[in-house]
């Protein structure tokens, strides 16, 4: 049975805690929002119009959840979403009929995000350096990072201290570049992914020694306080996986220049 197969029956466990500080893009809708539309009800005489509100409603829970547990972490109040979202609170219960519900549908999304893309850097063909620099850019950029499930720093802290000297024949056994599925929402899986990273980081002598996977983790999470965001230059986008504001490229660029060897 392979790593994949292993996880493949893990679920992603309920979220509850993690206080946000600060405030960044936060990643459109990942999933497809086909499975979460609500049946037929009265006004089905009107072809398709129920059907496309419910679309439209529950893209707009999704955004507003993204956007408020990024800032605020998974104990701000569905309230709080609701007013985002531009709905009632009754209408963020029909989709998600606990608080926990919501939380685990965001986490589950943004972790399978996150490890599509460190597996794509992991099997891209780039550079130690620039593979694991790329993949935390994106990362930091899109603020999937700041929406981790409070067990994935545990099973950072259990991969341990990364090896200052291993080979890359060392590198562990992972899933293939074209191994996805619903293992992709297990933390456990992005963190091998990101060890591996590291390890070979490590392994070509372009990472600080005693740099462990949890201080990697840290840079996931980064985040611009509001004040300084709201002092960068212009609303440009971030675009291919850039962060479109001058503060944020500077956070993210003082963090990696601390991982970096010298």
């Amino acid at each position: 049975m392979t790593d994949q197969e292993r996880l493949a029956g893990g679920v992603v466990s309920p979220v509850h805690g993690r206080g946000g500080a600060g405030h960044g893009v936060v990643p459109e809708q990942r999933g497809p929002a086909g499975a979460e539309l609500l049946s037929a009800g009265p006004g089905a005489g009107r072809p398709g119009r129920l059907r496309v509100d419910a679309r439209r409603n529950l893209e707009s829970v999704l955004r507003a959840a993204r956007q408020v547990f990024g800032e605020l972490g998974y104990d701000a109040p569905m309230e709080e979403v609701a007013r985002r979202a531009g709905v009632g609170v009754g209408t963020v219960y029909r989709r998600f009929p606990s608080k926990e519900v919501l939380v685990r549908r965001i986490a589950a999304e943004e972790v399978a995000w996150l490890t599509a893309q460190a597996r794509e850097s992991l099997y891209g063909g780039g550079a130690a350096w620039e593979s694991l620099a790329g993949f935390l850019g994106r990362a930091v950029a899109s603020g999937a990072g700041r929406l981790l499930p409070p067990e994935a720093f545990r099973y950072a802290a259990e991969l341990g201290r990364v090896p200052e000297q291993r080979g890359a024949e060392a590198e562990p056994e992972l899933p293939g570049a074209a191994g996805a599925g619903a293992a992709d929402a297990d933390p456990r899986l992005l963190l091998q992914l990101v060890a591996a990273l590291v390890a070979r980081a490590a392994a070509a002598g372009e990472l600080r020694p005693g740099v462990t996977v949890s201080d990697v983790v840290l840079v996931l999470t980064a985040a611009v306080p509001v004040h300084a965001l709201t002092a960068g230059a212009g609303d440009e986008e971030p675009t291919d996986g850039q962060l479109g504001d001058a503060p944020a490229q500077r956070l993210l660029q003082i963090l990696l220049q601390g991982l970096q060897a010298r």
